[in-house]
């Protein structure tokens, strides 16, 4: 076991783990942080994407010991009231139907619109490409990251 200081939605979280716990672990098991879903634990389906110095991760499969004094926000971090503008198009655009993806979705478009507040239709296809949604309501998250760059 090792001890990590993290800093997680602006606050600073100490944690005892071993070194290559997935940082899903550590925010869901740990620190009680469940906006960020497991779904395949292999980084594939996008469902654990939090961010990391504004970047999005597969937290599942990013070791807590890679964190180190990077920032991580989690969807918890982004608004918990609801009030950032992707949360704010996703209701506006109704585009949950399970809602299992939801979160990995919501932090994936928000790093998109961190670096590029003016994407393309073509650029949010490909950074939005690696978060599967089984419920396919790919076009309105694509209407709701359009919509949501409009506040940037």
């Amino acid at each position: 076991m090792e001890k990590f200081t993290l800093i997680i939605n602006g606050n600073k979280q100490s944690v005892e783990v071993q070194p290559d716990m997935p940082l899903l672990w550590v925010l869901r098991d740990i620190l009680d942080l469940k906006g960020a879903k497991y779904g395949c634990g292999q980084g594939l389906c996008g469902s654990c994407t939090v961010l990391l110095d504004d970047v999005a991760i597969r937290s599942c499969a990013y070791p807590v010991s890679e964190v180190g004094d990077q920032k991580i926000t989690t969807i918890e971090g982004l608004s918990n009231e609801g009030k950032h503008p992707v949360q704010k198009a996703w209701v506006e655009h109704v585009v949950p139907q399970c809602g299992y993806c939801q979160t990995g979705q919501i932090m994936s478009a928000a790093a998109l619109l961190k670096r590029n507040p003016k994407p393309s239709e073509e650029e949010i296809e490909s950074a939005m490409a690696g978060n599967l949604c089984r419920c396919g309501t790919y076009n309105r998250i694509k209407e709701a990251i359009l919509t949501a760059s409009k506040s940037y």
